[in-house]
């Protein structure tokens, strides 16, 4: 510790919107001194997503307002998805040279994530890990020996790190399942920049996107913002909004990916066709505007750590309805208040919660103002308070 600041080192795979924030927070911040290294720049530079299936790069700045490093030795391939993945030197002698008082990792996935691991063990440096996680399951851990395997894994990982910080409470609870000490714990809880969605929901005017979409101003609009990918289940927002029946209502799909061509055709064969409108992929600060022109999110998935489309659509108005699989459950939708929770695949109870709320203008309104009201204490300065809390209890087991 240096003139009173915590030398952090982040580990991330690649720049992330939802990052961004929270990095320019504690760059600002006067207990820490930070330094991102990033593995590669894919997101802040035109690269394919795979995920949307179309060419990504995020219109809001990713790298700016924090220092940070591209960890060498990197080589762009055009859209800076190129790099060498054995890097193991340079990353043994970033954390050994680097003067840091911890080590933070979002994640364990990515190869230059054990590197750092492995050297900050040896240097005795004290490491913290972020998750979103709040279960075991996952896109590909689903069979009973996968997910032991996991748990096994996992544990011990968990364990291995002097202190946690989840994005939920049922992320906490699981984490200390697993045998993680409660005072190595901390809720930072999985936030967007309130500010900056707030201030760009004020300036929207929802009667001209509707009038993009060609929806009627007085429509009830049901919003699906995500990847048309199997497991965000998009085919049940359909096949449910088809079954509610609601006169005049339209299902507007913000995202793009694989299942778009499935749903195009499904549309017509229910007969919706004409009330289904498909945005493809929507850049970041044009998302504040579908949310204020939409009535209700819902995100259907059967894995969703936590689910930050829930925190945008609170913070412009719109109340989510989640499945159960969804992280963002746990602290932001409160049955009947912020929105509502049904059992994932389970289109009949999707549909009659559609039908009600639909038909209900003055319930959606009620629900959109508490959802904003929740979001003003599920923040970024939270976060960051949790992240400081983490840090000094690291520091001072190492000790």
């Amino acid at each position: 510790m240096k003139d009173g600041k915590f030398r952090i080192l982040h580990l991330c795979e690649h720049p992330v919107q939802y990052n961004t924030i929270l990095w320019q927070r504690q760059a600002a911040h006067p207990k820490l001194d930070i330094l991102v290294a990033y593995c590669d720049l894919r997101g802040s530079v035109p690269a394919m997503n795979r995920g949307f299936g179309v060419e990504v790069a995020w219109d809001v700045p990713l790298l700016e307002g924090y220092p940070w490093i591209l960890l060498p030795p990197a080589q762009s391939s055009g859209n800076g998805r190129g790099r060498f993945v054995h890097r193991a030197r340079a990353v043994w002698r970033l954390v050994k040279d680097g003067g840091f008082d911890a080590v933070c990792l979002g994640g364990y996935y990515f190869s230059e994530a054990w590197e750092v691991i492995l050297a900050a063990k040896r240097e005795k440096i004290p490491i913290v890990l972020c998750t979103d996680a709040h279960g075991l399951e996952s896109r590909r851990a689903k069979t009973r020996f996968a997910l032991t395997l996991k748990k096994m894994i996992a544990g011990r990982i968990y364990r291995a790190a002097d202190a946690v910080i989840t994005s939920s409470s049922e992320g906490s609870a699981f984490v200390h399942a697993l045998g993680v000490s409660a005072r190595r714990i901390f809720m930072g809880g999985s936030v967007v920049d309130n500010g900056w969605w707030l201030q760009y929901a004020a300036q929207v005017d929802r009667a001209a996107v509707r009038c993009e979409w060609s929806v009627p101003i007085e429509a009830q609009v049901v919003l699906f913002c995500a990847k048309l990918q199997a497991w965000k289940r998009p085919h049940d927002v359909l096949e449910a909004f088809s079954r509610a029946g609601v006169p005049g209502s339209y299902l507007v799909f913000a995202g793009d990916g694989p299942l778009r061509g499935s749903l195009e055709r499904r549309s017509e064969d229910l007969g919706v066709a004409e009330r289904v409108r498909f945005l493809g992929f929507v850049n970041q600060t044009r998302l504040p505007g579908v949310y204020v022109a939409s009535d209700l999110l819902v995100l259907p998935s059967d894995y969703e750590p936590f689910g930050l489309v829930v925190n945008e659509a609170m913070l412009c108005g719109c109340p989510a309805v989640v499945s159960d699989r969804v992280g963002a459950r746990y602290d932001l939708v409160s049955e009947g208040e912020t929105g509502c929770v049904f059992t994932c695949g389970d289109i009949e109870a999707l549909a009659q919660i559609l039908l009600s709320l639909l038909s209900d203008r003055t319930q959606l309104d009620r629900m959109g103002t508490a959802g904003k009201q929740r979001m003003r204490i599920w923040s970024p300065e939270s976060n960051i308070g949790s992240f400081i809390e983490a840090v000094e209890a690291a520091v001072a087991g190492q000790r």
